[in-house]
């Protein structure tokens, strides 16, 4: 099993993925929005 600097270090690593994926999962769908509302006007 792991020991706990590690699993302290992976919880960290972790923690930062999920939240790159969340706001790039947001600026996407900001542009994807953009993009929508110039090809429409």
């Amino acid at each position: 099993m792991a020991s706990e600097g590690n699993m302290e270090s992976a919880t960290q690593t972790y923690s930062g993925f999920v939240s790159l994926v969340k706001w790039g999962t947001i600026a996407s769908a900001l542009l994807a929005a953009v993009v929508v509302v110039l090809i429409s006007s």
